[in-house]
């Protein structure tokens, strides 16, 4: 590790490691861009297809970086046979903000990094683009905004619907009022998810650094049911996920939050739910039923996730032999003059007035649309525009705030009364420590960016 990069978390009078202060890279409109992924799993495995999609724009994965290295060697020789090219290996992020050739960090972590990982990388004066939901907490999201503008940097979220050409045209079909005046937006996760076993402390496994993994989490023991297989595990814990609400429906109140020009938090929240399928280990609801309310707004949203086997809804799987029957995800807009499905994350069907009569549609093949995603990244990373991303740090805080309010509801039991402009829960203290959480040193958000 560099003189450089020690010096850049010297230990502070409290006791913490400062986080990292570099120049940002300049770079032209026509340089190579040199990519960093750091996460190499599941949405991982994504990132890296994406930008090896992108290497004809002049775009490189420079660097691989993972807290597991026997994942890590795996990722960095499989890209090295497709490309011709092996990344540099890094077990710690902030060796990526360390090295100056790097211009962009792809963080495809588990949630409780995401924050304090762009934060970070902001300081370095690297460009991010952030999985979501881009944070853990309400109170991460203006530390993100925050640091994008003061650091001039490009932040992108991982919403990919917003560059989807087919949800794009439903979407300002709707704007354009094809189905009248929109009451009533409804969101759907329904995902199985297998029993959670209960934590049960075991040996780490060989290549893993499990301090690092947890980060600003607590400090526990490994354990498999912790770490989990992909939708299990971490993202259906406290510490580390935001449930299936934050995991998948983040996507879902995106879009709806992007349709109905939802530029504000909501004023009322409430959600109910619980373990009704598995009694399990698993913290976060596995059926959860959510309403929000905005005030000055005539409409309704309402979210449900479903964690067991069910049917579908509005259509949805059902009569579209792409999608998964057992997984069922997308929302529905009821207007005064008819009704709009976003079954997957390709296709819209709209059925107007009584009859129900079949109007405008486009279809596509469930794709998730990463491509392009990835590729208005890459545009806003040209032009230097924050303005010319789809989904910037804004969107990151006010989307994911959904899922985090939800879930507060659903903690306390009760409906939260929301104050948009001072990010607080009315009269309520225990609601309000739920805003935020407690850093484990040295992974610690900057009080100031």
């Amino acid at each position: 590790m560099s003189q450089q990069h020690r010096r850049s978390f010297l230990v502070t009078s409290a006791g913490l490691l400062a986080a990292p202060v570099f120049a940002a890279n300049k770079r032209g409109p026509n340089d190579r861009i040199r990519v960093a992924i750091v996460g190499l799993r599941g949405r991982g495995r994504d990132h890296i297809k994406a930008y090896n999609a992108l290497q004809g724009q002049n775009v490189e994965i420079a660097a691989m970086c993972d807290v597991d290295s026997k994942l890590l060697a795996q990722r960095v020789s499989e890209q090295e046979q497709a490309s011709g090219r092996k990344p540099e290996m890094m077990t710690d992020m902030r060796q990526v903000f360390d090295n100056k050739e790097i211009d962009v960090v792809s963080f495809a972590t588990p949630n409780h990094w995401h924050a304090l990982g762009a934060v970070w990388a902001c300081q370095a004066g690297k460009d991010v683009y952030l999985e979501k939901p881009g944070t853990h907490n309400i109170q991460e999201g203006p530390k993100v905004i925050e640091a994008a503008k003061k650091y001039d940097r490009i932040v992108a979220h991982g919403t990919q619907n917003r560059s989807s050409p087919q949800i794009v045209e439903g979407i300002r079909k709707l704007k354009e009022g094809v189905i009248g005046r929109v009451y009533l937006t409804r969101g759907v996760a329904f995902k199985y998810r297998g029993a959670i076993p209960k934590p049960a402390p075991s040996p780490v496994p060989e290549g893993l650094d499990w301090d690092r993994w947890l980060g600003p989490a607590p400090k526990v023991p490994y354990s498999k049911a912790i770490q989990g297989s992909s939708g299990n595990g971490w993202h259906l814990m406290w510490d580390y996920g935001a449930g299936e609400i934050g995991n998948q429906g983040v996507h879902e109140l995106d879009i709806m939050r992007w349709a109905l020009d939802l530029d504000t938090h909501p004023s009322k929240i409430v959600s109910m739910g619980g373990a009704y399928v598995h009694k399990d280990q698993q913290q976060a609801p596995q059926v959860q039923s959510i309403m929000f309310e905005w005030a000055n707004r005539d409409v309704l949203v309402s979210f449900e996730t479903r964690g067991g086997y069910t049917n579908t809804e509005a259509g949805m799987g059902a009569e579209y032999p792409f999608l998964d029957k057992k997984n069922v995800v997308g929302v529905i807009f009821v207007g005064t003059e008819g009704y709009m499905i976003l079954p997957d994350y390709s296709s819209y069907y709209t059925f107007l007035g009584p009859k129900r009569t079949p109007g405008p549609k486009a279809t596509g093949t469930n794709d998730i649309t990463d491509l392009p995603h990835f590729e208005n990244f890459v545009k806003a990373l040209r032009s230097r525009r924050a303005a010319d991303l789809n989904a910037g740090a804004r969107e990151i805080h006010m989307s994911s705030s959904l899922a985090h309010l939800a879930n507060i509801a659903q903690r306390t039991g009760r409906m939260i009364h929301f104050d948009g402009a001072t990010e607080k829960v009315k009269n309520d203290a225990e609601a309000n420590k739920m805003l935020g959480r407690t850093w484990r040193a040295p992974y610690t958000m900057p009080e100031k960016v």
